[in-house]
């Protein structure tokens, strides 16, 4: 399970997230880092406790969101979900089709993102057990990679630590942590996803803490070095003229790698091939989330999804590379502000109305299928509506503005969503549960 989620995140895709605070934000170095490594510690525990779930229940994310959402309540974020892995396949698709572009002339975006895309279906199509073996090894290029940029690149970087930045403000800082913040919370409606064939008598501990540390080991260390990168190459002409202004993170890397000749090329060509580590399974959990929505959608083969999802993913993607940075933060913030409110149902129903237990008591899983049997989902639904609407003057987009964002706090509708989320869902569910209790009374 450690290199499942250590191979999902150590890449260029998690590295381009780091490079937005310096690229987009125009934060400095050291402003940016910091902002990593406080986000990186703290959201990286929600993943991780949400993968907890996968080997204790034996449900996929989506399905045992029915113990808080009910049955057609759950439908809500199975199609939020369908949405958001796709974002995710854009992203990554057009980052690595940035990279193999950068290789040759002869090679442009449209091009890479439909090898990347082709290769992702080919290993999505083999299923869940080659998924897990492809993860266990597809981490080795990107480390080579990452090691070898630090080596050639370390004087652009050093000196870079004394270059003047301007000052960084307030909403900077946040709306870069609301990104990284997105990018991580989002896999809790994935994580549960790989677990399920793995024994339920597996420590509760270990399966935490294995997956905590492959997110915070690889997603501190991508994002630092992207940022790292991302700040350094306005000052160092091959550089800047590989980010082609901020808008090509594959061409950023092959220009660092330039001096290493042949060899970078070959770093380059792996690093690109290796995204299918983090696409195969998003493109793999769509499929199974969308046949989670309905029944006669269950009833639908998963190959049929998948090819639904590659139809839409490469010309998407080749649409989405024109303007990358725009494209990311804009994919990052939707999923991040549903996935929040999300997030926050879950572990408040699991800590505060299941006792924390996975016990056939608290989560009778053969009526996973019974809406009768299931929670109404009430509380979900009213929970859900107040934290995305509560969150709405918060955001800070290029096409949208809230009226609290308009003076200055910069992006912060994920932590709201969470908080009003929690505290709503806590008030509802409190109130569903005492509703019943004194129904039950009275028809005693």
């Amino acid at each position: 399970m450690f290199f499942v989620w250590f191979s999902v995140n150590m890449n260029i895709g998690t590295f381009s997230t780091g490079t937005v605070g310096p690229a987009f934000f125009s934060l400095g170095v050291n402003d940016s880092i910091i902002t990593i490594v406080v986000v990186d510690l703290v959201v990286c525990l929600f993943p991780a406790f949400s993968a907890v779930f996968g080997p204790k229940l034996g449900m996929r994310a989506m399905v045992q969101a029915r113990f808080s959402w009910g049955y057609f309540g759950a439908i809500i974020p199975a199609v939020l979900n369908v949405f958001s892995l796709q974002g995710f396949l854009v992203l990554n698709c057009i980052v690595g089709g940035q990279a193999l572009a950068s290789l040759s002339s002869h090679l442009d975006d449209t091009l890479g993102i439909v090898i990347i895309a082709v290769i992702t279906l080919v290993v999505t199509f083999c299923g869940y057990r080659i998924i897990h073996w492809y993860e266990s090894i597809a981490w080795i290029p990107n480390v080579i990679v990452f090691i070898t940029m630090l080596g050639v690149g370390y004087p652009q970087l050093r000196d870079n630590q004394s270059a003047p930045v301007s000052q960084a403000t307030v909403a900077e800082v946040i709306s870069f942590s609301s990104i990284l913040t997105a990018s991580i919370i989002s896999y809790c409606t994935v994580t549960p996803d790989y677990g399920v064939y793995h024994s339920p008598a597996a420590s509760s501990a270990r399966l935490f803490l294995y997956t905590y540390l492959a997110f915070f080991t690889s997603s501190v260390a991508c994002h630092t070095l992207g940022a790292a990168f991302a700040a350094a190459a306005p000052n160092v002409p091959v550089w800047n003229a590989g980010f082609n202004n901020s808008s090509s993170v594959g061409g950023l890397l092959y220009s660092v790698l330039l001096p290493t000749g042949a060899f970078g090329k070959i770093l380059i060509t792996l690093v690109a091939l290796s995204i299918p580590s983090v696409c195969a399974p998003n493109m793999y959990t769509f499929s199974t989330s969308f046949m989670t929505i309905a029944p006669w959608f269950a009833a639908i083969p998963r190959w049929i999804y998948i090819l639904i999802s590659e139809a839409v993913l490469i010309p998407v993607a080749i649409i989405g590379a024109k303007k990358f940075y725009t494209t990311v933060v804009d994919i990052l913030d939707l999923i991040g502000y549903w996935s929040s409110v999300f997030a926050a149902i879950i572990l408040t129903e699991h800590v505060l109305f299941r006792r924390a237990s996975f016990s056939e008591d608290q989560y009778p899983i053969t009526t996973w299928a019974s809406y009768t049997l299931l929670p109404s989902g009430i509380p979900a639904v009213v929970a859900f509506a107040c934290g995305c609407g509560a969150l709405i003057p918060f955001m800070s987009q290029a096409w949208y503005v809230g009226s609290v964002a308009r003076h200055g706090s910069g992006d912060v509708g994920v932590y709201v969503g969470f908080v009003v989320g929690a505290i709503t869902y806590t008030l509802a569910r409190g109130f569903e549960k005492l509703w019943y209790k004194k129904m039950n009374k009275s028809d005693a």
